[in-house]
C-alpha cells in the first residue's frame, strides 16, 4: 500500500518530517520503505484497519495531535426501495446501496482529489470510480459503482452453482468456479465477482451520471485467496481479506457524497441499507496486573488507560470496549500488545531467565553432520564476502508439487517454497535498484514438496556484478567460474553442480550484469572436502545493529592520484579512509598502476556518497571532495591530473 507523505502529515498538528514519522510508524509495527514522498507499506495481515490514511492516523494519534475529521454530506437521504436479495447472509451480514444522480460530470477535480492521482501516479477511470478509489484510500472501505441503468431492476447476492464465464471491468475473461460469491442481476446474469472485481457490463464510464454505489462487509474467509487464484490485481480483495469495519457504511457513503457534491450538483440521492446479522462488540476485562506481567514492564493505570483511549478504545467500570474497526483485538494479550507498541519495544528492557537444562547428548550423527556442513558452508561464503539472507518461507508461486496452507497469514503467499531461487532473485533485484554493483548472497533454508511429502534443506547462492571493490577485482565480473573456484575448496567436483544463468528478460532492472545461481542440497550425504580451515569454529560478532537502507540515489566521484614520492602512498590512504562524514559511505581503491618508466604510481579512488534523508546534491558532494583535493595537492610528490 502506497501513501503520500503529505496526505498523512497535513492532519498532524506537529508536522513531523519523514524521518521522525517513519520512526513512529516502525514503532507501531507498520513496516515500510520511503520512495521520495511516498511511504510504501507492508502491513501485517491482521491490521486491515490500517490500509488507509484514516487508519494510520488513528494509530499515530498515540504520539501526535491528529485531526483526521473530514466533512461529510449532512443532508437527509431518502430511502431507496431497492430490490435486493441476500442469499448469503453469513458471507455478507451487512450491505448498503446508494443511488446518486448528478447534473453534470466535472471536467477537473479539486485539489484534494487531484492530489491522490497526481502524487501517487495513478490512472483516472471515470468520475464515480475515481471517487470510489479515493474513498477506499482514505477510509479503508472499498465501494463498487454500477451504472444505474444496468442494475436498477435489482441484484441478488448468492454462491455460484455452476462454472460461469465472466468478463471483468478490465476486459479480461475468467471462468469462475461454483461456490464463489457473486452478484446477479434480474436476468440472473453475473455482474460482479463479490469483493474481488466488477463486471464490464455494469461498469461506469465517462458519461455515467446516475450510479448505484455498493458498500458491503464480506466475511474475509469468503474472499481469501480468490484474487490470487484468478490472477486479479484487486485492492478491494486485499482489504476485505484483512477485514474492514462493519459499522463504517454510513460514514463512508456520506463521505462519498461529500466529495461528489464538491464537484457537481446532486439532483437526487437515495439509500438502501440492511444489517442481516449483528456483530457483538468485543469487551475485555481491564486487568492491569496481567498487562504488566505480559509486557514485563511496570506501567501506571492512568497511562495505560490514556494509551488505549488515544487508540479509540473505551474504558468503563474496568471493562475495555473494543472499537469495531479493530477486528484483530480479542483478548488481554492483544491489549498488552497495544500497550507495548505505545511504549515502544525498544524501551522495554529484556529480562534474563536462567533455566537449568539437562545436558542430553545427541546420538543423531546425521543431524550433527548436517549442522557441521551448514556452519562450514556459512564460514566459507562469509569469508569470501557473501551476505546471508533469511526470506519468508511462503510464496505466491504455485507449481504441481507446492504445498498449500489452509489458513495463511497472507492470502497472497499461501504456498510453501519449493526452491530458494525466486526469493534470492528478489533480494538481488532489491539491491540492484539501490545501485549496488557487487552482489553476493546466500540462503540456507528448508523447502517443502507435496509430491514427496518431505522437506529438504538447501543452500542457494546468487551472484551478479563486480567481484569486489578493490583494484585487483574491480573490473572482474562475478560468474560461474568465480563460484566454482570458491566451492572447489570445500565440495567434491563443484564444477559438476547445476549452475544456472538467470535470464534478464522480463526483469525490471537497468543492470545488465550476468546473474548466476546454484542450489545445493545439504544432508549427511553431501560430499564435502574437509580442507583445514582456520575459521571453521570462529564465532561471528552477533552484536550487530540494524542500519536502515536509504531509498535515495548514490552519488559517485572518482579521483586519480599520481604519486612520485612512494612514501606518501600510505599517508594518503590513511587520510582518505579516515574521513568521517555521514554522507560519505565508502572509499576504496579501484585502480592501481605502477609506471616504472616514469617512476610513479597511479591510484584511482572511488568515493560513494548517499543521504538517508534527501537526494544528495552536487554542492553536498563538493563540500567533501574539495577539501580532499586541496589537502592532497598540498602533499609533496602527489598530484591529481586535471586539478593542477
Amino acid at each position: 500500500m502506497k501513501i503520500f507523505y503529505k496526505h498523512i502529515v497535513d492532519h498532524i498538528n506537529d508536522k513531523p518530517d519523514k524521518r521522525y514519522l517513519s520512526e513512529k510508524l516502525f514503532q507501531l509495527g507498520h513496516e515500510h520503505e520511503i520512495d521520495g514522498e511516498i511511504f510504501d507499506f507492508e502491513l501485517t495481515p491482521n491490521r486491515g484497519d490500517c490500509l488507509s490514511t484514516m487508519g494510520l492516523l488513528r494509530d499515530l494519534n498515540l504520539f501526535y495531535e491528529v485531526n483526521s475529521i473530514k466533512p461529510i454530506f449532512s443532508k437527509d437521504i431518502e430511502h431507496f426501495d431497492y430490490k435486493f436479495s441476500n442469499k448469503a447472509q453469513d458471507a455478507c451480514p451487512k450491505i448498503s446501496f446508494l443511488k446518486i444522480d448528478i447534473e453534470t460530470i466535472p471536467d477537473i477535480y479539486n485539489e484534494e482529489l487531484e492530489s491522490y492521482f497526481l502524487n501517487l501516479n495513478l490512472k483516472k477511470n471515470n468520475f464515480f470510480t475515481d471517487i470510489s478509489n479515493y474513498i477506499s484510500y482514505e477510509t479503508g472501505q472499498p465501494t463498487h459503482c454500477y451504472k444505474a441503468e444496468e442494475v436498477e431492476n435489482g441484484l441478488t447476492l448468492d454462491f455460484l452453482d455452476k462454472k460461469q464465464q465472466f468478463k471483468t471491468l478490465f476486459d479480461t475473461k475468467i471462468q469462475i468456479d461454483p461456490g464463489n460469491l457473486v452478484f446477479l442481476n434480474h436476468k440472473n446474469d453475473l455482474v460482479n465477482f463479490a469483493g474481488i472485481v466488477g463486471g464490464k457490463s455494469s461498469a461506469c464510464d465517462l458519461d455515467t451520471k446516475t450510479v448505484i454505489v455498493e458498500c458491503a462487509y464480506f466475511n474475509p474467509e469468503v474472499i481469501l485467496g480468490k484474487a490470487t487464484k484468478y490472477s486479479i490485481n484487486s485492492d478491494a480483495a486485499h482489504k476485505f481479506e484483512r477485514n474492514v469495519d462493519l459499522n463504517s457504511h454510513e460514514y463512508v457513503l456520506r463521505r462519498f457524497l461529500q466529495v461528489v457534491e464538491q464537484h457537481t450538483k446532486i439532483l437526487n440521492v437515495q439509500l438502501y441499507s440492511n444489517t442481516y446479522k449483528q456483530s457483538p462488540q468485543t469487551v475485555i476485562d481491564f486487568d492491569l496486573d496481567r498487562i504488566i506481567n505480559i509486557i514485563g514492564k511496570n506501567i501506571e493505570e492512568k497511562d495505560c488507560i490514556a494509551y488505549l483511549q488515544r487508540l479509540g478504545f473505551v474504558i468503563k467500570q474496568k471493562l475495555i470496549y473494543v472499537p469495531s474497526y479493530r477486528n484483530d483485538i480479542a483478548n488481554i494479550n492483544d491489549i498488552a500488545e497495544e500497550i507495548a507498541r505505545a511504549i515502544g519495544y525498544d524501551n522495554i528492557e529484556p529480562k534474563k531467565f536462567i533455566i537449568d537444562k539437562p545436558k542430553i547428548k545427541s546420538h543423531d550423527d546425521a543431524v550433527s553432520q548436517k549442522n557441521s556442513i551448514e556452519n562450514r558452508f556459512k564460514n566459507l561464503l562469509i569469508d569470501n564476502g557473501f551476505c546471508e539472507v533469511i526470506n519468508d518461507p511462503f510464496t505466491f508461486q504455485n507449481i504441481k508439487s507446492s504445498i498449500e496452507v489452509d489458513n495463511p497469514l497472507d492470502s497472497n503467499r499461501k504456498f510453501l517454497r519449493t526452491n530458494l531461487k525466486n526469493s534470492l532473485l528478489d533480494n538481488l533485484l532489491y539491491n540492484e535498484r539501490r545501485q549496488q554493483d557487487s552482489i553476493k548472497l546466500f540462503e540456507i533454508s528448508d523447502v517443502y514438496s507435496g509430491k514427496s511429502n518431505m522437506s529438504k534443506k538447501l543452500l542457494g547462492i546468487i551472484i551478479s556484478g563486480r567481484v569486489d571493490k578493490n583494484y585487483i577485482d574491480f573490473n572482474k565480473k562475478l560468474n560461474k567460474k568465480y563460484l566454482v573456484d570458491i566451492l572447489n575448496k570445500f565440495i567434491y567436483r563443484a564444477d559438476d553442480l547445476n549452475y544456472e544463468v538467470i535470464s534478464r528478460d522480463g526483469i525490471n532492472s537497468r543492470t545488465t550484469s550476468t546473474i548466476t545461481y546454484v542450489e545445493i542440497e545439504l544432508d549427511a550425504n553431501t560430499k564435502i572436502n574437509y580442507v583445514s580451515n582456520d575459521n571453521e569454529n570462529k564465532i561471528f560478532d552477533l552484536n550487530i545493529k540494524y542500519t536502515p537502507i536509504s531509498n535515495y540515489p548514490l552519488s559517485v566521484r572518482d579521483l586519480s592520484f599520481s604519486i612520485k614520492d612512494f612514501s606518501k602512498c600510505e599517508l594518503l590512504d590513511n587520510y582518505l579512509t579516515s574521513i568521517d562524514n555521514d554522507l560519505l559511505k565508502e572509499v576504496f581503491i579501484f585502480d592501481h598502476y605502477l609506471n616504472e618508466k616514469n617512476n610513479e604510481i597511479k591510484i584511482g579512488y572511488r568515493f560513494v556518497f548517499q543521504s538517508k534523508e534527501t537526494t544528495i546534491t552536487e554542492r553536498d558532494v563538493n563540500k567533501i571532495i574539495n577539501p580532499i583535493i586541496e589537502y592532497s595537492k598540498s602533499m609533496s610528490g602527489v598530484t591529481i591530473p586535471g586539478f593542477e
